[in-house]
């Protein structure tokens, strides 16, 4: 339910008479007021909105983001940080960090991008978005600061506040996710307690290079002089390069699949488990147990990479049991994921928007679903390898259904028409996500399958839909 609607649904059932209608009004006032904040935001450059991104370092610079945050009283060195980098599974990384330390007690904050629904889901505070209000007052603070420097990228506003509601809301800890890269990403003035990388693939080749090596060499930026660095597993050429780093700036290294091995125990629609442990003698222990809602075997790696950054945070000064490890991998929530919207028949919404990333969602669809092709609705950023994405999809595809996300950047429709032509599939082109969605159900029937995928926006236009129009009358 839309932030809105659900806080005046709030107000109705809490408030009689005139209370009540004076607390709605008040509420979308409010709404429209946030509506203009964030217009706001998006009139300073946006790289996310750019179509071309091939220039973009060159106008990156941190030293802007030091003074800006330095005047703010730099309010990103008030509590321990855990740093996460990556292509694929940063953000569900963070979403388990952030979920055990909250289980052991702390005040945590948890910085991430882009949002599924509300923008305001970027900064969220023990689980919880930044209320409308509390966004506004903060950027209306801000303004003349903002207006002194319109080279201040929306990016780097975004995260600034983010720090600073932090700081002033008592944070205990920060989770924060990089935006894009590592070297030039405005997160990366942090100084964290952890710093993590997760799985490489090619994305963003435009702004991080056309190399496994190159990629590689970006995201190491974050790695800082004599801070731990936890690397998920990854393809030797990326490997080497986050070696080669850590051991010019004395950072300890501890690689996933090396130091901490894993292995998945159970798997249902519900979830599934997996044991983690340390292998190295001065760190050897018994192998801990965790129970993660995310679906697919990337999920499993991804929780041991957010295991073994935890136990670098606890070696680090952050109190954590293993109950807290354990109740919080259980309890973690991270939608758009593999998110299973319907089990019969299936409904299933992805954020895959690399190769890669669609490789893992036809394996988790092929061990999830076996032998059941799904109708795909499909829709994409433009820059995005969309060949690559389709070749892996179309083994456990019937049929296709274009569609295009709200996102400036995202392609036209009629446009992977042509993309689609050399596998077979039938397709069809839907504009509208409500429409694809519409269709996609109408096509499976009572039996199939539908997938919606090919970037973050494209799911979340799925996920809304279904909960305003589907999800109740099913």
């Amino acid at each position: 339910m839309p932030y809105l609607l659900q806080n005046i649904s709030n107000a109705e059932s809490l408030l009689p008479g005139i209370q009540r209608a004076s607390t709605i009004a008040k509420l979308m006032d409010m709404e429209a007021i946030y509506q203009e904040t964030l217009e706001y935001l998006y009139s300073f450059v946006d790289y996310s909105l750019t179509h071309n991104l091939s220039n973009l370092p060159e106008k990156w610079d941190l030293e802007r983001m030091r003074a800006f945050l330095k005047a703010l009283g730099n309010p990103q060195q008030a509590y321990p940080v855990i740093h996460v980098a990556g292509t694929k599974g940063k953000g569900s990384v963070c979403a388990m960090c952030a979920s055990a330390l909250q289980n052991a007690g702390y005040h945590v904050g948890l910085y991430t991008s882009p949002h599924m629904q509300d923008y305001a889901e970027r900064i969220q505070l023990n689980g919880e978005p930044i209320p409308h209000a509390a966004l506004v007052e903060l950027v209306d603070e801000l303004r003349p600061a903002l207006e002194a420097s319109k080279q201040l990228t929306t990016f780097e506003i975004t995260t600034a506040l983010a720090f600073l509601y932090f700081a002033r809301q008592g944070a205990t800890v920060v989770v924060a996710e990089v935006g894009l890269g590592g070297r030039l990403d405005a997160t990366n003035v942090v100084k964290p307690l952890v710093s993590v990388i997760t799985s490489i693939s090619y994305d963003h080749t435009q702004v991080l290079g056309n190399t496994l090596e190159e990629i590689a060499g970006e995201k190491a930026g974050i790695i800082k002089p004599g801070i731990p660095v936890v690397i998920a597993p990854q393809k030797e050429a990326a490997r080497v390069v986050f070696e080669r780093i850590a051991a010019e700036r004395g950072a300890p290294l501890l690689e996933v699949g090396v130091d901490y091995q894993f292995s998945g125990i159970m798997s249902s629609l519900d979830g599934q488990s997996l044991a983690v442990w340390p292998v190295k003698d001065e760190m050897a222990g018994e192998p801990v147990e965790l129970t993660i809602p995310l679906l697919g075997a990337h999920q499993l790696e991804n929780a041991a990479t957010a295991f073994a950054a935890l136990e670098v945070a606890k070696a680090g000064g952050l109190r954590l049991q293993q109950s807290d490890l354990q109740h919080g991998f259980a309890s973690v929530n991270w939608p758009g994921r593999f998110e299973v919207l319907r089990n019969d028949p299936p409904l299933v919404i992805d954020s895959a928007h690399n190769r890669d990333s669609a490789m893992r969602l036809r394996q988790t669809l092929e061990t999830c679903f076996p032998g059941k092709p799904a109708v795909l609705i499909f829709g994409a950023s433009e820059d995005k390898d969309i060949a690559g994405m389709l070749e892996e999809l179309a083994p456990v595809t019937s049929r296709v259904i274009f569609t295009r996300s709200y996102h400036p950047r995202a392609i036209e429709p009629d446009k992977l028409l042509e993309m689609v032509a050399a596998y077979g599939l039938p397709a069809q082109v839907a504009p509208a996500v409500e429409e694809a969605l519409s269709e996609a159900l109408r096509q499976a029937g009572g039996d199939g399958l539908v997938l919606a995928t090919g970037s973050l926006f494209v799911a979340a236009g799925v996920r809304q839909c279904w909960y305003n129009q589907y999800a109740v009358a099913d």
